[in-house]
């Protein structure tokens, strides 16, 4: 029988949100497979960072519509940003991709992509919001 845990030791479980640091290098990396040559990467390599980039891409999908919510809602950057954010809400709600190698890396790239594009989202609409707010 296992011993009963205390709230001590279920602080220091980690957290389920991917660290930033080390999911943006892996978004560079995926970004920059060339799928169309040379060898693919491992399926169940390519399946783990699907499900680490969509777990972050929400997060970030969460910060970029709250800051699209500041926005002027006519504004170019809140268009933009919702056509982002509607693109993420697609993309993350899709069951996983089948164990074909070739289908599961390039699940692992659109979503980096897409976390690149919500990067870019909130980079550019986070000051923004924040102008329109001090006006």
């Amino acid at each position: 029988m296992e011993p009963h845990k205390t709230h001590e030791q279920t602080t220091a479980l980690p957290l389920t949100v991917p660290d930033k640091v080390e999911t943006l290098s892996l978004v560079e990396t995926v970004v920059s497979w060339d799928l169309n040559r040379g060898s693919l990467p491992e399926t169940d390599i390519s399946l783990k960072l699907v499900k680490e980039f969509t777990a972050y891409g929400r997060v970030l999908g969460g910060d970029l519509a709250t800051v699209c919510r500041r926005l002027l809602a006519d504004s170019d950057l809140r268009c933009g940003a919702q056509a982002t954010l509607r693109e993420a809400a697609r993309r993350f709600h899709m069951p996983p991709p089948g164990g074909s190698a070739r289908g599961a890396a390039h699940r692992a790239q659109n979503l980096a992509r897409l976390v690149q594009a919500l990067l870019r989202g909130t980079g550019s609409a986070a000051p923004a919001a924040a102008n329109e707010e001090s006006e």
